[in-house]
């Protein structure tokens, strides 16, 4: 078998056991890397430590991920301006999160009767998110609704930050404040 040193080096050919007894010489583990190949391939090192990297490594990967919710935004065929707006704008903050959107629009009653309702109101919320998203899975009737999948148009998410404990005062207060206490003194 072709042995490869600790260092990288390449040590020749040799038997099985003669390549044992060099690494067990240097307290370290034979490896074979790649046991297919003529003549199979096998390295030196500390096996233990090669596996604590790779662990370290693909815990780096993972921490790294992000995992894509999908949101879902659901109207009713006759929906009013300003709750239409909301919905715009619930959309948007969840694809400025880096989340898909599910949009779906059910028919109620005998509103199902007239289905172009909620194509036209699909195609128009699409154009009012606009530059945001991207068109995944063009409208489409299921049972009782029809259903668009948007997801976001910019390559990384920007987080949203929340405030944590009391609002600042508005700089007009903060004046108010100061002439106050000038007053006093």
């Amino acid at each position: 078998m072709l042995v490869i040193g600790a260092e990288g080096e390449k040590l020749g050919t040799m038997s099985a056991r003669d390549a044992q007894k060099l690494a067990y010489e240097q307290n370290l583990d034979l490896v074979k890397i790649a046991p297919q190949a003529t003549p199979p391939v096998c390295r030196i090192m500390d096996f233990g430590k090669y596996m604590f990297e790779q662990q370290k490594r693909e815990k780096e990967a993972r921490k790294n991920q992000r995992v894509v919710e999908i949101k879902e935004i659901r109207m009713f065929s006759a929906i009013d301006t300003h709750d239409f707006e909301t919905k715009i704008a619930q959309c948007k903050k969840f694809l400025q999160g880096g989340d898909k959107v599910k949009v779906s629009v059910r028919f109620r009653k005998r509103a199902i009767a007239h289905p172009h309702l909620g194509e036209e109101l699909l195609d128009r919320f699409r154009e009012e998110v606009g530059e945001a998203a991207v068109v995944d899975k063009p409208p489409k009737m299921e049972g009782r609704a029809i259903v668009m999948f948007l997801s976001p148009k910019s390559g990384k998410p920007e987080k949203a930050e929340k405030s944590k404990g009391a609002k600042k005062p508005k700089p007009e207060q903060e004046a108010a404040a100061e002439t106050e206490t000038k007053a006093e003194e």
